[in-house]
């Protein structure tokens, strides 16, 4: 079964021709990360614009790469949500024009359940499930138990800013460029983790939450009281805090729940250091890890075709009445 997929929840527009379930035969993703970099942020009516004018290209461009042409697709799925409600739109409409002309099956996919999934995209062990997963972007940052694909339940989320959402702005604090993650990240290589004591937030609370606030704030007070400071020593500090943050929670979650995989996805998973210390303890603990590669981390159209292919063999698809939900969360699915 092929599934065309369309994903337009923020800044990329993309399309997917995936193959049942796993096997992509094209993911055609166009960034906007220079449009908006001059902002130092999405602009949703700069971001809608931009989709209205790309999403018919994209899509003809992922059907061509793919070898496929639209009468031979057997189903067509897009973001409902969450995301920017202007740029949901786009992709949701075109997606079910494209079902409704040539007649095919509809399902509206939710971002965030496509992000937790998207690791088993990646050649992932018949055994890979049940696993604890962490997902971890500008917008979210979630702890979730999956035990099947579509059966599933948020162990702990972020109570104020997403990870990522804090190093962009830490990024700023320090007139870095954006997106803020890579340039942290790159600048961290050359810097001391332990120069700065920043605080690991709700590291020992006992709940599976996050909270990344009160670290943003606790670098803007640093860097007040210490002009003279070494930027790279305080991006390696700052991110080493975050890092400790979410290896901790997923570790104790999987030695709690005595999983014995872990997963990672999302734009913040990316980040190598965040990979390389998780690396560590699972190996340490004998715990499988899961990474997506990056070009599946950060939002893509191959994860809403590969989820919608496994919505498709449970029976579910959608009226074309379906509306965006921009403020939807993860859920629990069961």
């Amino acid at each position: 079964m092929k599934v065309l997929g369309v994903e337009t929840s923020c800044d990329e527009t993309s399309a997917a021709v995936v193959r049942d379930g796993g096997e992509i035969l094209s993911n055609v993703v166009s960034s906007q990360v220079a449009l908006h970099r001059a902002y130092g942020g999405v602009v949703p009516e700069l971001a809608s614009r931009n989709h209205l004018q790309l999403i018919d290209s994209v899509i003809e461009q992922a059907l061509d790469e793919a070898r496929t042409p639209i009468d031979e697709i057997d189903a067509v799925a897009a973001t409902y949500g969450p995301g920017l409600a202007s740029s949901l739109l786009i992709g949701l409409n075109a997606a079910k024009g494209v079902a409704f002309a040539a007649s095919k099956p509809f399902v509206g996919i939710n971002h965030m359940e496509a992000h937790l999934y998207s690791p088993l995209l990646a050649d992932a062990p018949a055994n890979a499930l049940p696993m604890v997963s962490l997902i971890v972007s500008g917008g979210h940052t979630i702890l979730a138990h999956a035990v099947a694909i579509g059966k599933h339940e948020i162990l702990g989320q972020t109570v104020d800013d997403a990870a990522g959402e804090a190093f962009d702005k830490v990024a700023k604090l320090l007139g870095l460029g954006y997106p803020g993650g890579p340039e942290i990240e790159k600048l961290a290589e050359r810097g001391n983790p332990t120069a700065i004591d920043f605080p690991r937030s709700m590291l020992h609370d006992g709940t599976y939450n996050f909270s990344f606030s009160g670290l943003k704030t606790s670098v803007l007070y640093f860097l007040r009281k210490n002009p003279q400071h070494s930027v790279a020593d305080v991006c390696a500090s700052f991110q080493e805090a975050v890092v400790d943050v979410l290896v901790g929670k997923v570790v104790r979650a999987a030695t709690e729940l005595e999983v014995k995989t872990v997963s990672v996805s999302g734009g913040v998973s990316i980040n190598r250091r965040l990979r390389e210390k998780l690396g560590a303890e699972c190996a340490r603990r004998g715990l499988q890890l899961l990474l997506a590669p990056p070009k599946l981390c950060t939002d893509n159209a191959a994860m809403i075709a590969a989820l919608a292919y496994h919505k498709l063999q449970c029976g579910r698809h959608s009226d074309y009445s379906l509306e965006i939900a921009p403020s939807m969360g993860l859920g629990v699915s069961s």
